[in-house]
């Protein structure tokens, strides 16, 4: 089950400088991250709240699924199942293959800090700075504000939602998530 607190922020540099105060260790330096939704050509799975996703992080990749989400007291609250993958192009040919497609695509740059239990990511995105804590519930609020986070300002959309609702008011923006050439 995945927990987590995902939070719009002016800047990560003091959220990175708290980390390194409080002793947090670096487990993913800062890299380029590529994400791919895919879905039928309904796009049944999106708008049952689901999500099917292969990730490219730095020289990493990942196949994950995540259920419908709960989202309460700030914290959104979804099954998550994950694995990784060496050749995230080849899985979206499978996937094309087996009549799925990829419909949407959102980029970021992203490093992870680990922090007691909680992992701590740092999100620069077209949209701007985000940052999420993941672990068990009961830590992340309390983390969060010794972040300098608000938790109540906690925001319960995907980057995908995020970004349709972005769009909305920046009618400029492209369909996908991207950053410009």
């Amino acid at each position: 089950m995945e927990e987590e607190i995902k939070v719009r922020v002016a800047a990560l540099e003091p959220v990175r400088q708290r980390l390194q105060e409080r002793g947090a260790a670096l487990v993913h330096p800062r890299a380029f991250e590529e994400n791919f939704i895919v879905d039928d050509a309904d796009e049944s799975i999106f708008r049952g709240g689901r999500l099917l996703r292969v990730r490219r992080w730095g020289q990493d990749g990942f196949l994950t699924f995540k259920g419908r989400a709960t989202f309460q007291g700030g914290v959104k609250r979804r099954a998550e199942t994950q694995c990784r993958v060496d050749d995230p192009e080849a899985l979206l040919g499978i996937f094309t293959q087996l009549g799925l497609r990829v419909t949407r695509r959102y980029q970021k740059w992203r490093e992870a800090w680990r922090l007691e239990s909680v992992e701590v990511v740092l999100d620069e995105t077209p949209m701007g700075p985000f940052v999420e804590l993941e672990g068990p519930a009961e830590l992340l609020r309390p983390l969060a504000r010794t972040l300098g986070l608000d938790p109540d300002g906690a925001l319960a959309g995907s980057y995908s939602e995020l970004w349709v609702a972005w769009r909305r008011s920046h009618p400029e923006a492209p369909v996908d998530m991207v950053f410009p050439p």
